[in-house]
């Protein structure tokens, strides 16, 4: 049974902000890509004290997130439709998420495409505007060449530490990591996951 629409996606009008859906001074963490929903529908639960965002562009997996969704289990969750780009710095205020996950970004594997991807530094730089000071930064991503770009962009902004001694393998959830559909698919066919653990400086 598909969830409530109307309490779990919002709409932001120009001017709006993302981090003003929740009231109740809770930290706020935010998922990009949020895809079929098996993070931002279990991870929330362990963790009620935390407010989450999921950020989806595509339509249909917003409605498939809501399938995983109900308002007694995920009352702290909310998802709003949005492509994931330097423009989020317009989307929530200076220093307001206490975490971002983003999982498997579209790795735009032809080199001519390599501009699309999302990790840049104009991303990256504003993504540490609306980050907290000390605040962690998790992704996923079972592209090789993606990972090791991935790498070498955050190594180049000032922002943010890597704090993991191999920045290519390692587990990205330290305390309790959800395997999302993507993940055990990819998994597989033979692509097991990277995962990057950065600290907003």
């Amino acid at each position: 049974m598909i969830a409530d629409r109307d309490f779990f996606v919002k709409e932001l009008a120009e001017g709006d902000f993302a981090d003003d859906i929740f009231a109740d001074g809770q930290d706020l963490y935010l998922e990009i890509g949020s895809g079929k929903g098996e993070f931002i529908s279990r991870y929330p639960i362990s963790h009620p004290s935390w407010n989450f965002i999921g950020m989806e562009m595509s339509e249909k997996r917003i409605r498939v997130c809501l399938k995983k969704l109900s308002v007694e289990q995920n009352p702290n969750v909310r998802l709003i439709r949005k492509k994931a780009d330097a423009g989020i710095a317009q989307l929530f205020r200076p220093e307001s998420l206490s975490g971002v996950f983003i999982q498997h970004p579209d790795p735009w594997p032809k080199r001519r495409h390599h501009r699309r991807r999302l990790i840049q530094q104009d991303f990256l730089t504003a993504l540490a505007g609306i980050m907290k000071p000390e605040a962690r930064v998790q992704i996923s991503t079972d592209h090789t060449d993606y990972a090791a770009w991935i790498v070498a962009e955050f190594a180049q902004n000032p922002h943010f530490l890597c704090l993991q001694d191999n920045t290519i393998q390692g587990h990205g959830n330290l305390d309790e990591h959800v395997v999302t559909w993507f993940e055990e698919e990819q998994r597989r066919q033979g692509y097991p996951p990277n995962f990057m653990l950065y600290k907003r400086i």
